[in-house]
């Protein structure tokens, strides 16, 4: 069954993908046998990231672009398509947030978060799908959040982004299903990540919070998001349509318990 999620001769986009949660997902998507090409905005991330894949092994090309500029991104997958090859997988990782109360939040910040998190995998997801439905092939997946489905303070231009996403990967899984493109999302939980590190530590109320909060008990590591990257990119997820595949330890499965039980 192993050749259900052999990647071998697959051309995988992978947009953020200089550090974090991206690169995890690029990695294991190159190891699976893709042959990767990362996107990001800042050179010297992109350096450092490109040296880190290429130590691992991998086949890895680095592209420089803005996902939120639609001419930028048609030029470069024209690019991708031509000196690398047909974009099979497309993975819509890149993202940021600003947590400010609503109250606080200037509309210009707001709509910057939309038109990163929401827009830019629009347009990421319209240029590549153009190449991938003439070929009646083709892997989208979208990175959601546990903010699709659930609010928090001082979020709400993410949670909005992320909802609109969501609704977006079943749009787009509606309209080119029919072309053999299957477009899913993956909704990560609280993962350790140099992001986090500085409130993963003993006695921070937030790490305490999480702890008690996820039933695993503990903070994702980023190669729990493999499996379900190599799934969602893969011949084993070809009737899988439409679909946000949670990994968070179990968070959204539960509606919680008192903080004085163990």
């Amino acid at each position: 069954m192993t050749h259900l999620f052999d990647l071998t001769g697959q051309v995988a986009l992978v947009t953020g993908a200089t550090h974090g949660l991206g690169m995890a997902m690029a990695t294991a998507l190159g190891k699976a046998g893709a042959t990767l090409v990362v996107n990001g905005n800042t050179p010297a991330k992109m350096e450092k990231a490109l040296e880190q894949y290429r130590q691992a092994g991998l086949e890895v090309s680095g592209f420089l672009f803005d996902v939120t500029n639609e001419e930028a991104a048609k030029e470069n997958v024209a690019r991708i398509e031509a000196e690398v090859g047909p974009i099979s997988i497309l993975v819509n990782n890149a993202g940021m947030i600003q947590r400010t109360p609503a109250l606080e939040m200037e509309v210009a910040d707001f709509r910057k978060v939309l038109d990163v998190d929401l827009t830019g995998p629009f347009i990421m997801s319209k240029t590549v799908g153009k190449y991938m439905v003439q070929r009646q092939a083709g892997k989208i997946i979208n990175i959601c959040s546990m903010m699709s489905e659930l609010g928090r303070d001082t979020v709400s231009a993410y949670a909005a982004a992320k909802g609109g996403l969501k609704m977006l990967t079943k749009n787009l899984a509606t309209e080119w299903a029919r072309y053999n493109v299957q477009v899913n999302g993956i909704g990560p939980g609280y993962f350790a990540t140099d992001q986090t590190a500085p409130i993963r530590v003993d006695g921070h109320p937030f790490n305490e919070f999480i702890l008690h909060r996820t039933p695993a008990g503990r903070w994702g590591d980023p190669e729990d998001l493999s499996g379900a990257t190599i799934f969602l990119a893969s011949k084993a997820s070809d009737f899988v349509n439409g679909q946000i595949l949670y990994v968070d330890g179990g968070i959204l499965a539960t509606i919680g318990k008192p903080s004085n039980e163990r």
